[in-house]
């Protein structure tokens, strides 16, 4: 047993969600960035370290606000995040005094706003639907898939299934099968997406690294994008996802996506933990 004071110092962290999305964000703005494969994989364990479907880490950026680094609980890094970058978007507002952010993460130049109603807003970028920049060994919209998938990159790979009922798609069975296959040289998040209304959708989602989770902010973006390019939508949907509801917006500058976001607490991982990596 680890008898040092309590008071100790260790490394700071907050804990963040959107939709039941949960993350453990890091403010390395002012040092070295701490985090490892190593760290990320013991902060991902529900049991015996936090907890997490995606770590953020904040880091400084030349030529906007901040910089995002994202890891999956795997210990592997995601190029892209949506409801992090939301939820770090409103903490940095609030720190900065702002209405309006921008950042920069492995996608590239973003800008997230909040709007009157309170909730927050972020421009994902452009779909990418390049078969090679997705990545993907195949026409993104003729894949060679059971169910006529959908390949969209978000700054991250996806495959969206359009199903008759999101809630009973096998998304334990197939998701990690399609994650895994041949034709996702980076693996890929998987989508199961179903129509229930005039531009409203129900969406379920296997997160690459991650697993089953209850919202994905880049995930909700793919299916939108591949709604409307299969004429099922519009290029302005509400996606229903586990966690409750995002609204998505394809527009000109790229695709907006907006929903709550929540910080539930700060805290120190203690020197002990972080000393056993």
């Amino acid at each position: 047993m680890d008898h040092r004071p309590l008071s100790e110092p260790g490394l700071r962290f907050l804990k963040m969600h959107g939709l039941g999305n949960d993350f453990v964000v890091i403010d390395a703005r002012s040092g070295e960035n701490p985090v490892t494969p190593a760290l990320a994989r013991a902060l991902g364990d529900r049991h015996r370290g936090v907890g997490f479907d995606q770590l953020a880490v904040i880091l400084p950026a030349e030529g906007a606000d901040f910089t995002l680094e994202f890891w999956n609980s795997d210990g592997s890094k995601a190029g892209a995040c949506g409801n992090a970058t939301r939820c770090v978007s409103d903490l940095m507002m609030r720190d900065l005094g702002k209405d309006r952010v921008t950042l920069t993460t492995a996608r590239g130049r973003l800008s997230a706003e909040r709007r009157a109603d309170g909730l927050v807003s972020v421009n994902m970028g452009a779909p990418i639907l390049d078969p090679a920049a997705i990545p993907v060994a195949a026409d993104p919209l003729a894949l060679p898939l059971t169910g006529d998938p959908v390949a969209v990159g978000m700054g991250n790979p996806h495959c969206v299934f359009f199903v008759e009922d999101a809630e009973t798609a096998d998304v334990s069975g197939l998701g990690p099968k399609i994650e895994h296959h041949p034709l996702f040289p980076e693996r890929t998040n998987v989508e199961f997406a179903s129509l229930i209304g005039p531009d409203h959708l129900r969406m379920r989602v296997w997160e690459r690294g991650a697993g089953i989770t209850l919202a994905c902010g880049s995930g909700t973006c793919a299916t939108a994008v591949a709604a409307h390019l299969r004429g099922l939508t519009g290029r302005r949907v509400i996606v229903d996802v586990d966690g409750g509801r995002l609204e998505i917006d394809w527009r000109e500058d790229g695709v907006w996506m907006t929903g709550p976001t929540a910080l539930v607490f700060a805290a120190d991982l203690s020197p002990a933990f972080l000393a056993a990596l």
